[in-house]
């Protein structure tokens, strides 16, 4: 059984802004892992965002640290630390996975903190597929819920 849920930074700002493509079954697996206390990012994806926020490639219409201190005060949500063993095991996950160093290492957190994936890249869901990482597109049926 998963410990919790970590969001890929498109689905936590689906879900911060909130965002039409966030399907039915991730929306309610998020609130049942916000009702237990089990809702995670990685302090990955706040970089991802300011990132995506610096080069113009997303608009979050308010400044992006007011953004990141809404988004970060969601219910039940907490921002996981990037730890140096995770750094250790994104150079070394097992199977084939594909370069991107910030999907390296948010698979490697899901991994260490034994947390479920929500994600809509396709990537992670083959990786998933190998049976390296539990992750779940977010219109997935076999979505875990938590009581």
């Amino acid at each position: 059984m998963s410990k919790g849920l970590l969001l890929d930074t498109h689905i936590w700002l689906w879900l911060a802004l909130p965002d039409q493509r966030l399907a039915a079954p991730a929306r309610e697996a998020i609130e049942q892992a916000i009702t237990a206390g089990n809702l995670r990012v990685s302090i990955m994806s706040a970089w991802e965002i300011s990132m995506l926020e610096a080069a113009g490639r997303i608009r979050l219409g308010i400044p992006v640290n007011e953004w990141m201190e809404m988004a970060l005060a969601l219910p039940g949500l907490t921002c996981l630390p990037l730890e140096i063993p995770l750094i250790f095991d994104a150079h070394r996950l097992p199977g084939d996975f594909h370069k991107d160093p910030a999907d390296r290492l948010l698979v490697a957190t899901a991994r260490h903190f034994d947390l479920t994936f929500i994600t809509e890249d396709q990537k992670i869901l083959d990786y998933a597929q190998q049976g390296y990482v539990r992750a779940y597109s977010s219109d997935a049926k076999e979505l875990p819920g938590y009581p």
